[in-house]
């Protein structure tokens, strides 16, 4: 299997995960090819070898019905790049803090730190909860 930042490199991969995460939300069960080429302006020979490239690390899935084929996205890998990210995003967030720091007092920074770690951690942990839940 590729490595999944290489997969997620390609603009229109990603582009391709936008418009399923887009559609998800709004309550589809499945995205055609047609209407991935239709809204992208991309060829379908094109659609259908990033589609292929997504099924084979993990982050669609397909359902076919009759010649259809139907997509739709699969969070579990991205929960994983998001868990390898987050010590980075902290990392700014602590360097934003000290960059501000000259004009807080430091009992201030350091509270502001500390505020600002845990609702980064509380944001992601109900992240990562939410897309677990059922219907996700």
């Amino acid at each position: 299997m590729a490595d999944i930042f290489d997969v997620i490199a390609d603009g229109t991969r990603r582009d391709i995960l936008k418009l399923l995460l887009d559609r998800s939300s709004a309550g589809e069960d499945g995205t055609s090819v047609s209407h991935i080429v239709h809204d992208l302006g991309v060829s379908q020979p094109t659609v259908s070898k990033h589609l292929k490239v997504l099924r084979d690390a993990h982050l669609v899935s397909v359902r076919e019905e009759g010649q259809h084929r139907y997509y739709s996205l699969l969070t579990a890998p991205l929960d994983e790049i998001d868990d390898w990210l987050v010590p980075f995003l902290d990392i700014d967030a602590a360097e934003a803090v000290a960059a501000s720091s000259a004009v807080l007092p430091e009992s201030a920074a350091h509270a502001a730190d500390v505020v600002g770690r845990a609702a980064a951690s509380a944001k992601h942990v109900l992240e990562s909860a939410f897309k677990k839940l059922p219907g996700r």
